[in-house]
């Protein structure tokens, strides 16, 4: 038998989340270039380097999101949150870039943030959520 004894964790963030995409240079473009998010890593690797691990994320973000080639799978299908402290000024800002897959208007539910929601052309979904106030 297992002891279930909890113990005490030494992981203390979140680094990296992962996306699966068709083609790689597609992603980094729409991510680059319609979000405006930062590369962060683009390295070959493998034998014969054939393989790419591609991080980008939005500029100051600590943690990163890896768009990875499906292994095994179809790509799309995840989701992540992103925080603003302008939800309608970014959803203007991407509205009219165009070319995105974007809920037409910011909602807001009892109880919950400010947000919308878009889509990569993959199918991964990306909800921009009203920032929650510093102390």
């Amino acid at each position: 038998m297992s002891d279930n004894k909890p113990t005490r964790t030494t992981l203390s963030d979140i680094g990296v989340t992962m996306f699966t995409v068709a083609d790689q240079d597609a992603a980094l473009a729409f991510y680059t270039g319609k979000l405006g998010f930062e590369v962060r890593a683009d390295t070959r690797f493998g034998e014969h380097n054939e393989m790419r691990w591609l991080e980008v994320a939005p500029p100051g973000s600590h943690a990163r999101l890896a768009l990875n080639p499906p292994m095994g799978s179809a790509a799309g299908g995840g989701g992540i949150g992103v925080e603003t402290a302008d939800v309608l000024g970014e959803h203007q800002r991407l509205s009219a870039i165009g070319g995105i897959d974007i809920d037409p208007e910011p909602m807001r539910t009892p109880g919950a943030p400010l947000l919308f929601m878009l889509r990569d052309p993959d199918g991964n979904h990306i909800a921009v959520v009203e920032a929650p106030p510093t102390a």
